[in-house]
């Protein structure tokens, strides 16, 4: 049996440089596409009522450049991100529960599209460290499950012979590599 612990008793904000977010879903029924996005955004708040982390990742950050109009209908295709009208990806926790066994369990509400739903990921947490520059750092890698119509992300086709082009399931993951304030 495990206990709910609280190794970060300050505020942390995400590294940039070594803090990422991707998404990943089936694709043509054989393989998996990966994307991610670059602008990243990320503040784990200490309060007396416990953890709260919020995030944000810009939508024409993501990774995907190439051919050029499949990038601009991902960005900003209305069967996609829509990016004009929704420019971010929001997320924001309700409920933030550490394990001493280093486990984490995450609750909250994930924004895209302008549509609010929420989200549970699961993963782990690394504890508070001191860095070679005297600052101090710590770790959440978190990993959840998606169903991508729920955000309105509807775009589908038809394989030949049967099977989705890409599978409703999207998996998110989400590497915070955190820097106390």
């Amino acid at each position: 049996m495990t206990t709910v612990v609280s190794p970060f008793t300050r505020s942390f904000t995400a590294d940039a440089e070594h803090s990422s977010f991707q998404a990943q879903l089936r694709h043509m029924g054989v393989g998996t596409f990966r994307t991610g996005f670059e602008d990243v955004s990320a503040r784990l708040e200490h309060g007396p009522d416990g953890l709260h982390l919020t995030g944000r990742a810009r939508v024409d950050s993501i990774t995907i450049k190439r051919p050029p109009e499949f990038r601009a209908h991902v960005v900003d295709g209305e069967d996609f991100f829509d990016a004009g009208r929704h420019p971010e990806i929001v997320f924001a926790s309700t409920r933030l529960d550490l394990a001493d066994d280093g486990t984490a369990a995450l609750e909250g509400t994930l924004t895209m599209r302008g549509i609010e739903r929420p989200v549970s990921a699961t993963g782990t947490f690394a504890a508070l460290v001191e860095d070679i520059y005297g600052g101090h750092r710590a770790a959440l890698d978190l990993t959840a499950e998606i169903d991508r119509r729920d955000w309105g992300f509807e775009f589908q086709a038809q394989l030949p012979r049967g099977g989705d082009v890409l599978s409703w399931t999207v998996t998110l993951s989400i590497h915070l590599e955190l820097v106390a304030d």
